[in-house]
Formats: structure tokens, sequence, C-alpha cells
């Protein structure tokens, strides 16, 4: 089965799903960035309540979670699967909240939230980015730009959990040594501020994984490499750190 063959199959599944009114093929896939063995993440827009079960009962191997499973914000569950021998994420998106976030997207509003596996967390506006950057293979979905108004507000929210994030761990872990704490700290203070700068350029981020380079501070990982345990080389560390990110933003 050829990958075109493959995906129009997988998505015809889903939409005949019961309340899901789209479905979208979005990561490396979407982007034209997959290499041979990428997995395939798809979504689900659903209006008025999504049942797991429905997806259960199609019989693919792997794991269904129910709705709110993954902390209960605007990503809010999915499947991990396997169908013809290929990964297949499938993440479940409430189109009452996604469109709600575009709203206040456009009104430069948004939340922070916690998310697996992104060091940062996440914004709510990136069930929004998904809309701009994913291709939609079954039903309708708005297209957006980047508003002007998250543009002006985000960057400024973004610095500042950097900030506060280096200033936490310079009072609290370098001078008792701690490298792997200050190590943690500036990887996540790398990721807040590279969506700071992207959020400026008004680019779209959908994940984490190119977040850095994207953003230009792949010289936090000199920084990070060289991180020794003396409360001197630490507080040296974060001082660099800091002003890596103030010349990136």
């Amino acid at each position: 089965m050829t990958d075109a063959i493959f995906v129009d199959f997988v998505a015809e599944r889903l939409a005949a799903l019961p309340a899901v009114c789209a479905v979208t093929l979005g990561g490396s896939r979407a982007q034209g960035t997959h290499s041979a063995d990428s997995d395939w993440d798809l979504a689900v827009y659903y209006r008025g309540g999504f049942d797991p079960d429905r997806l259960r009962g199609i019989g693919w191997e792997g794991e269904v979670f129910d709705v709110g499973a993954w902390g209960g914000g605007v990503f809010n569950g999915g499947a991990w699967l396997t169908i013809e021998g290929r990964q297949v994420d499938v993440h479940y998106r409430d189109l009452d909240v996604v469109e709600h976030q575009l709203a206040e997207a456009r009104q430069g509003r948004f939340h922070w939230e916690p998310l697996m596996f992104h060091l940062a967390g996440i914004p709510s506006y990136l069930v929004v980015a998904e809309l701009a950057v994913n291709q939609v293979l079954r039903g309708c979905l708005p297209r957006p730009g980047y508003p002007r108004a998250l543009r002006e507000a985000a960057p400024a929210v973004w610095r500042d959990r950097a900030a506060a994030t280096l200033r936490y761990a310079q009072g609290a872990y370098v001078r008792r040594g701690q490298v792997v704490e200050v190590a943690g700290a500036l990887a996540t203070a790398a990721m807040q501020t590279a969506h700071a700068v992207l959020a400026g350029r008004g680019e779209w981020v959908t994940n984490e994984k190119r977040l850095v380079e994207r953003a230009g501070l792949r010289g936090i990982d000199a920084i990070v490499g060289a991180l020794r345990p003396e409360p001197g080389a630490l507080a040296r560390a974060v001082a660099g750190a800091g002003e890596l990110f103030e010349a990136a933003v």
C-alpha cells in the first residue's frame, strides 16, 4: 500500500466516526520534513462530543485514550496505533475549543499548559497553529494567518517566563552546584525564548522538535555541554545563557 493510499484509507475511516467533522494530517509528513520511518500524525476534529470507543471499535492495534486523558487541556487525548505496519498517532480536537482559541489568539490572548514531552509546556494557540500548517484530508477547517495582536503580545510573555526560569536557577541551584537542575532550567528557558523569537516573527509552532534551531539558539548546546558542579562555573553558564537569549529576542 503506497503512502497516498494508506493515508486516504485511514482518513476515510476516521472521518466516518460519529461527531467527526474533519480529519487532518500534521507533523513532519504534513510539512514535507519526514523520513521513511516517520510516524503519521492525524487529528479528528469533532463537534459535540467524541466517543473513543468508536475508534477502538475499528480494531486497529494500539492504545486508545479517553477524552481528557492527557490533562484535559487543549490537547485532550488521542491514540497510539499501528495500522498496516505504520505507526499512527491520532489526536482529538474539540472544534468548540479550537474555535475559542482562534478567537482568543486574534485578540492577542492565550494561556500556558503543561504537556508531556514539552519542556516549556505549550501555549493554547498551538491548536490554532495546527489549523495553519496541517493538511486537511476530510472536511473543511479555517486556515488562519498569524494574528497581529498575538505577535505583539506573546513574545513578552515568553521572555518573562525565560527570565524567571533563569533567576530561579541562579537562586536555587547554582550555589549548591546542582548541574542537572541548572541544565534543566537552561533547556527550559531556551525553549521559552525560542517561543518568544518565533512569535515575534509571526511563525507558527506546533511542537518543540526543531524549536531551538529555528530560533537560532543552538549556541545553548555548548553552554549546557560545558556545565561543571562548581557554583562559579554554573553562575557563568546561567549568565551566558541569559546573554544568548537576550541577543536572540
